[in-house]
């Protein structure tokens, strides 16, 4: 992902606007008095919401408290956080009754420059993290931005995270920006050496992590539970100790991985040991463990050696306790961990979670560079996967480079589409360019999974405008956004010739999908005998003023348009790079005419018809020119990563 191309809150104009903003404010409370016991979470958000304070925006905020289970409950009201959040901020915080009900609307609609209203708890609605599209464009009908400040919550595609940026532009607070500027650098332009220190009870919640990190640091430290799946893969007696059976040779795995890529990979010496688990147990330390003894935490030698690395370490990433360190005697190992981090001149970032709370129950917080807010959130991104919560902002560069494949009726078979996407991850995982693939309705649904988390976006190639009734054989754009389908190619040439689809019917077709949030690639071009005859212009003139009736400039920054030239679709001739350029710049001329020169300018133009690895370097290469719909390319996953990775902007 590119992760600093996101527009932050600074990057969008606030100014008298409605704003709503996703906030974590999932606080401990006290059970018995139903008073918060640590607000660190609500002072994260500060800085965010006063700036739009600043500007005069009127600030929404949203964010779930706990986990209802069964619609409101008194228990789980945000009524004290909106309390707290008043005293922090010294100006009144107002609390809806609901979230997307009248007392929402009415109180959101009221509001004045320089007011803040906290909306009742988000998952009292199930319809929350099921990111219902219907529920998402409710809630986005309160405002007329939004920003993302939660970054705890970043790696779940629920609606309020992800769901509204289909129908609001989306920026990210100071917050999150803080967390990916730091945590990003780290992991892709460290200062070396660069330490890793992971612990925790199993290895197949770290499997991700390890091998991403495998690949970036020079020292890797495993402690916690999951150190002796990996001393077990290599012959070593580990008695009770905890350890999964069924990883053993994904261990073996990655100590043979990380032995290639001469990463230091150091697993403890000695271990701190007890013949039960529990908090009581007489702590004993032991190189070789007995048979009826389980491993409870790394004992001093480890200590001693993990301490080496991380004092010589010129940046240190940790997630995950060395041992158990709920219990006092058998803490120590992750004590010294976080003692050592503390005091080395790293920097040195915290990866939540269970790190988190040890490194500020033993009292080193302030000691450390950073503590990340996102447990699950810091450990996905570790793995190198990108977060829904993120990667559905506004991109710095409303033009970068939109490279889309078009399968047609190609590989609708699952099991096909899911080879082909699973070898093209890795081919593209670092593309700077927006990548896409259109797919049969077939294998949506196969290749939405294999997507997930990845940075390839699934496209349908075609939808139905009405929502449901009598016809048969049709998909609707509102089936598109319940599946979680982010684009929708629509108006083809070959739709026009073979389906008798009209300008009327595409311009149908994109208002239906803007309305359930699912972003149209709206293609138009003309025929060899228009472009030979001269009428060409006014052809394409007339596609995109039919395509666009009726659709309002805020919404423009969700549609893609991509020139395919008939003559060049399929029959391996290509328009030239200044033919191509030619017509892109006009129709950028055409909708600076229909909205505005500013509109135009950040509208994304693709071209296609017949574009290749060869050919595409010129054509990108081009002014008006934003990108690639890519037909048999598409289909082939070296060329189609030479095109998605043509993009260095």
């Amino acid at each position: 992902m590119a992760i600093m191309s996101k527009k932050t809150v600074e990057d969008v104009n606030v100014q008298g606007k409605k704003v709503l903003v996703r906030v974590d404010f999932n606080v401990p409370m006290d059970k018995d008095s139903g008073m918060i016991t640590d607000d660190k979470r609500i002072r994260g958000a500060l800085p965010t919401i006063q700036y739009l304070l600043d500007q005069q925006a009127k600030v929404i905020l949203v964010s779930h408290l706990g986990r209802p289970k069964n619609g409101p409950e008194d228990k789980f009201s945000m009524k004290p956080v909106a309390e707290r959040l008043t005293e922090l901020l010294d100006q009144p915080v107002i609390l809806a009754q609901d979230v997307i009900g009248e007392d929402a609307k009415t109180k959101a609609a009221a509001l004045k420059d320089g007011e803040v209203l906290m909306l009742e708890n988000v998952r009292f609605h199930s319809e929350e993290t099921k990111n219902d599209p219907a529920f998402a464009r409710e809630l986005a009908d309160l405002a007329e931005i939004y920003v993302n400040d939660a970054f705890g919550t970043a790696h779940r595609a629920h609606a309020s995270t992800a769901g509204v940026a289909n129908f609001l532009p989306g920026a990210m607070g100071f917050l999150i920006e803080k967390e990916l500027n730091v945590m990003g650098k780290a992991l892709n332009d460290p200062a070396r050496p660069f330490v890793a220190i992971l612990g925790g009870a199993k290895v197949s919640d770290k499997i991700g992590v390890i091998d991403n990190l495998l690949d970036k640091v020079d020292t890797l430290l495993i402690g916690g539970g999951m150190a002796y799946t990996f001393l077990k893969a290599q012959g070593q007696e580990i008695g009770l100790s905890l350890c999964e059976e069924d990883k053993l040779e994904l261990a073996k795995t990655l100590l043979d991985k990380a032995q290639e890529k001469g990463v230091e990979l150091l697993l403890p010496v000695d271990s701190v040991v007890a013949d039960q688990f529990s908090a009581e147990a007489t702590p004993e330390v032991v190189t070789d463990i007995p048979s009826d003894r389980l491993a409870m935490d790394i004992g001093p030698e480890s200590v001693k050696q993990y301490a080496a690395k991380v004092a010589e370490a010129k940046t240190v990433v940790w997630n995950g306790p060395m041992g158990v360190f709920e219990f006092p005697a058998f803490a120590e190992g992750t004590r010294a961990v976080a003692k050592a981090v503390a005091e080395s001149d790293a920097i040195s970032i915290i990866g939540g979670g269970d790190s988190a709370a040890a490194i500020e129950v033993l009292g080193f917080a302030d000691q450390v560079t950073h503590i990340s807010t996102g447990g699950g959130a810091s450990l996905e991104f570790l793995e190198g996967k990108v977060l829904p919560g993120i990667d559905a902002l506004l991109d710095k560069n409303p033009r970068r480079i939109f490279a889309a494949g078009n399968w047609k009726m190609n590989q609708g078979v699952p099991s096909e589409a899911v080879a082909f996407l699973k070898a093209l991850k890795p081919v593209v995982a670092d593309a700077k360019a927006t990548v896409a693939v259109g797919v049969p309705f077939t294998v949506i649904d196969a290749a939405l999974k294999e997507t997930a988390y990845s940075n390839i976006n699934v496209a349908a190639e075609n939808c139905h405008f009405e929502d449901k009734g009598a016809y048969t054989g049709e998909v609707s754009a509102k089936m598109l956004a319940y599946m979680g389908v982010p684009y929708c190619i629509i108006g083809h040439s070959e739709r026009r010739e073979y389906f008798a689809e009209t300008d009327e019917t595409v311009n149908k077709k994109a208002r239906a999908l803007l309305n359930w949030g699912v972003r149209p690639i709206i293609c138009c071009g003309e025929s060899l005998d228009q472009r030979e005859e001269g009428v060409h212009f006014d052809f394409i003139k007339s596609q995109i003023i039919g395509a666009f009736k009726d659709i309002p400039e805020e919404k423009l920054y969700l549609i893609t348009i991509a020139y395919e030239p008939i003559w060049a679709i399929g029959t391996g001739k290509t328009a030239t790079d200044e033919q191509a350029e030619e017509i892109c710049a006009f129709i950028r001329g055409v909708m600076a005419d229909l909205y505005s020169e500013e509109a135009a300018q950040a509208l994304r133009i693709q071209y296609g018809g017949s574009v290749n690895a060869k050919n595409v370097a010129g054509l990108f290469g081009m002014e008006n020119i934003d990108g690639g719909l890519v037909g048999g390319a598409s289909l082939k996953t070296v060329d189609f990563g030479i095109i998605c990775n043509t993009y260095q902007g």
